[in-house]
């Protein structure tokens, strides 16, 4: 039986023209190789397995070849190069410093680095996760590194270049690696395929180059676990399924939930991925990202941004077609919010469930019927005396407005005339209705379903009482808006005071409130006389008397004090001879 190789290692590039995706940084070198201008040590920067020892190698192995191509490349016939395929080269040293990391590891090295190379032109030290030698390795090495014999050269690999010393960064020509694109993945991916006679969907690689996250190696590490499972015939469905990876289909499902805006399903929906064993905090984030690839298909600039396949890209763009922008803008800001939400909260599927409920929601005024609650239409707000009076008087009584009873008209709301001809009893009292409730704006300005409804004045007088004056304050400041917070924690200080049967005296100790509680005089009084019962209701605000502030005297100024009240006392200090510190 023949002996298995991993792809990662079976296709690992054996020349600067076989490294994916790092074609300005291997042109650079292939130059440097070409014109003899070689630097004494080397950094490379990148990501995992993105390609840094394969290229430090293909470098080391290049430098020493005997009879370089004119490309750079080395010939892959002549001895040094057959002793590095062979794995018998005694020019090239590879060093982990993961588990190498002490100064007695650097000083082995040092010695190693005075002995010149036997066969080819260099002796080349490749050091992979340099980032892991000690604070003490590392200044070990700096001496070795800045001037080393002319027939060394270093080449120092790590994934986290944050952690190098400066003093080591400045003695290296730096290289940075760019993590794979999800399209270069794809297209190696394939070439394997081929290679291997596996049959895939562009979908499948697209899925598995997405899970590898920027890293060729751990693409080609999935796609050999797929091989295993499928047989060789790599489907979307199987991969989903084998990587517990969230089918797109159910993002695409529930947008077209949130278009339509179907709660239930939704919910629905959420419940079957749940028992499905997938986390709900994934699948928030998994929602979020499909709301940015519709966000990003709407327009053709920044359909780039969207690495997948075409089909794929294609379904996005049909789908995108159907959103508006500003509801994308919305459900993604309701993911991002459920998302940081999710971490703390102990009930955490009712965090994913009111987030699915207000995405579900933000398309309401847009989808005829598809809301769930009834058309805003101002109704009269009887009292219950006038309700009393229609009940006792024979009138039928009508029932509650359901979201499946139709709104009434605005030509049957009751007015002061209809008022008189149809009922012979007590008059019906309409409170004021405050338009200032909704959002501050005027009813013209509103929705057009919403008409401003005549109502008639309050005529009772009833005397203020402390308790419901206290109780209906409260009431006032909790129903402020967000944008108000400020001035109703000062409101939650004050104490109102009864002055007379319909006056109201408020007592502050700031000019500054005083303003403030003049531009909500007017919205306080009628939101508080059809609750208190009396229509000439009026407040007043009266700046607190400021308390005379008393001086702090020094010994030698009480002294002095007591001297002007009594001027006798400077002659008995004189007598006495007295003296005060």
């Amino acid at each position: 039986m023949e002996e298995y190789i991993v792809s990662a290692r079976k296709y690992r590039p054996l020349n600067f023209d076989a490294v994916v995706g790092q074609r300005a940084l291997t042109a650079t070198l292939k130059n440097a190789i070409a014109s003899g201008k070689l630097a004494h040590a080397y950094l490379f920067c990148g990501p995992r397995g993105v390609g840094k020892t394969t290229c430090a190698r293909i470098f080391a192995k290049a430098i020493n070849c005997l009879t370089p191509k004119d490309g750079g490349d080395a010939c892959g016939q002549c001895e040094s190069c057959m002793a590095f395929d062979q794995q018998r080269s005694m020019n090239i040293h590879e060093l982990d410093a993961a588990s190498n990391n002490s100064v007695e590891d650097i000083r082995e090295l040092t010695k190693q680095v005075q002995i010149p190379p036997q066969i080819g032109k260099y002796k080349v030290f490749i050091i992979d996760e340099v980032h892991m030698l000690s604070a003490s390795a590392f200044n070990a090495f700096l001496k070795t590194l800045e001037e080393p014999p002319s027939y060394v050269i270093f080449i120092l690999a790590t994934t986290e270049k944050h952690k190098i010393l400066p003093t080591i960064l400045s003695r290296c020509q730096v290289y940075d690696f760019q993590r794979m694109t999800t399209q270069l993945t794809v297209d190696h991916l394939m070439y394997v395929a081929q290679k291997e006679g596996y049959t895939a969907e562009p979908e499948a690689l697209s899925l598995i180059a997405e899970k590898a996250d920027g890293g060729m190696r751990d693409a080609l590490s999935i796609f050999d676990q797929m091989v295993s499972f499928t047989g060789g015939n790599i489907t979307y469905e199987q991969v989903a399924k084998n990587l517990n990876v969230l089918s797109t289909e159910y993002y695409f499902q529930l947008v077209d939930y949130f278009l339509v805006g179907n709660v239930q399903s939704s919910l629905l929906l959420l419940n079957d991925v749940l028992n499905k064993g997938f986390d709900g905090g994934n699948f928030i984030n998994g929602l979020a990202t499909h709301l940015r690839n519709l966000l990003v298909s709407q327009d053709a600039v920044t359909l780039p941004l969207l690495e997948m396949s075409d089909k794929m890209r294609n379904k996005y763009q049909e789908q995108a077609q159907k959103c508006k922008a500003k509801f994308l803008y919305q459900a993604i800001k309701l993911c991002n919010d459920c998302d940081q939400a999710y971490r703390t909260s102990r009930n955490k599927r009712l965090q994913v469930e009111i987030c699915l409920i207000q995405a579900t929601q933000l398309t309401e005024d847009d989808i005829p019927g598809a809301g769930r609650r009834p058309a805003r239409t101002l109704r009269p707000i009887f009292t219950k005396l006038a309700a009393k009076s229609q009940t006792t008087a024979g009138s039928p009584v009508v029932a509650p407005q359901t979201a499946a009873t139709p709104a009434p008209q605005p030509q049957h709301l009751a007015t002061p005339a209809t008022a008189k001809a149809n009922v012979s009893e007590p008059k019906v009292i309409l409170r004021k209705v405050s338009f200032k409730r909704f959002g501050g704006k005027t009813a013209e300005k509103t929705d057009n379903n919403i008409q401003e409804t005549p109502v008639e004045e309050i005529t009772t007088n009833k005397p203020l009482e402390e308790i419901s004056l206290q109780e209906n304050w409260f009431a006032y400041v909790n129903s402020l808006p967000r944008e108000q917070m400020a001035i109703a924690q000062r409101m939650r200080m004050l104490q109102p005071v009864i002055t007379g049967p319909s006056s109201v005296e408020i007592t502050v100790n700031s000019p500054q409130i005083i303003n403030e509680l003049n531009n909500l005089k007017t919205d306080l009084e009628h939101y508080l006389r059809p609750r208190l019962q009396n229509s000439e209701l009026s407040f007043s605000f009266e700046l607190a008397e400021q308390e005379a502030v008393q001086r702090i005297y020094s010994k030698q100024e009480h002294l002095l004090e007591l001297e002007r009240m009594n001027p006798s006392l400077t002659n008995l200090i004189k007598e006495l001879q007295l003296e005060f510190d």
